[in-house]
């Protein structure tokens, strides 16, 4: 019977998809979302009463016995919710640690995209932590380590980003991947970048630099060439990351060869505009602004979508739902750098207008090659590093033969 036991919780750590820990890291989010809810019926009470407060935009908090009765709600919320954190603090390592599957890699993925940077201020464990991986493993960015990792290390490497709710280990897709196959063609050793895309576009660009910084440092041979393939915001992680090593003067930017784009919104996405109009149009209602709250939970990384955010500077000192003009400061391509971008289009060709302006779905055609209505806004590419890839969607970046194809006639051009 015991050995029956022991077989079935080795079959349950082979096949979960949850960690014990990340049981108390949800009950944590499921505190801050009840009293979010408190909030939001709080602030719709106050609206139906007076609707006249909430159009001078008065204190939107209940009085009375209502008020009373809201914060008997919030103070019980707390106390269940932190008696259950502490409860499942001193259970929880009883169970041990499971192995992470690619399940739950996406889960993860997707709740950082949307709420990442609240996990990170509230010092939730979900938040993702930057890190270089390879075969989902992260990298101990110590030269031994390296070494005794990636015994067939060569000079050339090759550093894929992943996108908004993405990870790391999206990248083998369909049969393929992008990283692997500059390996098998051009011996490029591939290694993956993991990190929270819901913190803002900059401060992502800024560690990603210094992961770089110590990358290069301590590989185990010489660093020849650096080469970055970003999948959609990617791109504007690595972008952010090239300015930011350029104000340095950051040994690998040198370094760095070609930065290929796929899918890149450089000028945004018009889907997180449209979510910021619906924002705005909440807030003028007296008794639909309340309901505004629910769209401001998206995270930083996506409001830096509206318009491609790169920079500190873009969004500091500024409420980031306020509707306004781009206001950011325009970013050249890297110097001295090959830089390329690809975009996808999911019609069979660009005489239809509509097919034109969304793009791959996701990624208006414009954005993804850098094009600007604004001449001086427009991102420089060598029309020859321009490509559009047809009856394509936005994921199909990731595993289209012809998007890799399109990779190898690049890469087999010299660069020098």
């Amino acid at each position: 019977m015991p050995n029956s036991k022991l077989t079935g919780r080795n079959i349950m750590k082979k096949t979960s998809h949850i960690r014990p820990a990340d049981v108390r890291a949800l009950a944590r989010l499921a505190t801050d979302a009840t009293l979010g809810v408190v909030d939001l019926v709080e602030d719709v009470h106050h609206h139906v009463l007076h609707p006249e407060r909430a159009l001078r935009q008065a204190p939107r908090r209940a009085r009375g016995i209502s008020s009373f009765v809201y914060s008997a709600v919030r103070g019980v919320t707390r106390v269940v919710g932190d008696g259950a954190d502490r409860a499942l603090a001193r259970f929880l390592p009883m169970f041990g640690e499971h192995a992470s599957s690619p399940q739950r890699e996406a889960v993860l993925a997707i709740l950082n995209g949307i709420l990442g940077d609240h996990m990170l201020k509230t010092g939730n464990s979900l938040a993702l932590r930057m890190q270089l991986r390879r075969n989902g493993q992260p990298l101990k960015l110590e030269r031994e380590a390296l070494n005794n990792t990636i015994p067939q290390a060569s000079g050339k490497i090759v550093v894929l980003l992943h996108g908004l709710c993405m990870n790391d280990l999206q990248w083998q897709r369909q049969g393929h991947n992008h990283g692997t196959a500059l390996e098998h063609d051009f011996g490029y050793t591939p290694l993956y970048l993991h990190y929270n895309s819901g913190l803002h576009v900059s401060s992502n660009g800024r560690a990603f630099s210094a992961l770089l910084e110590q990358l290069v440092e301590q590989w185990p041979q010489p660093v020849e060439e650096l080469m970055l393939v970003c999948h959609s915001m990617g791109g504007l992680v690595a972008r952010s990351a090239c300015h930011y090593a350029a104000e340095e003067q950051l040994a690998w930017l040198p370094r760095l060869s070609r930065l290929v784009c796929l899918g890149t919104p450089h000028h945004g996405s018009p889907l997180e505009r449209i979510g910021n109009w619906v924002d705005t149009i909440l807030q003028a209602l007296p008794y639909a602004a309340p309901f505004a709250r629910l769209g401001m939970l998206r995270s930083a990384g996506i409001t830096d979508l509206r318009y491609g955010n790169l920079l500190d500077s873009d969004w500091e000192g500024r409420n980031r739902f306020t509707r306004a003009a781009d206001g950011r400061s325009f970013v050249p391509l890297p110097a001295g750098v090959h830089s390329y971008a690809l975009a996808a289009m999911r019609g069979k060709d660009s005489g239809d207008i509509s097919k034109f302006l969304i793009g791959d779905g996701l990624v208006p055609l414009d954005s993804a090659l850098g094009r600007h209505a604004d001449p001086e806004r427009t991102l420089p590419f060598p029309a020859s590093n321009l490509s559009i890839v047809y009856e394509t969607g936005h994921l199909d970046l990731l595993s289209s033969p012809r998007v890799y194809e399109k990779l190898r006639e690049w890469i087999g051009t010299p660069a020098n």
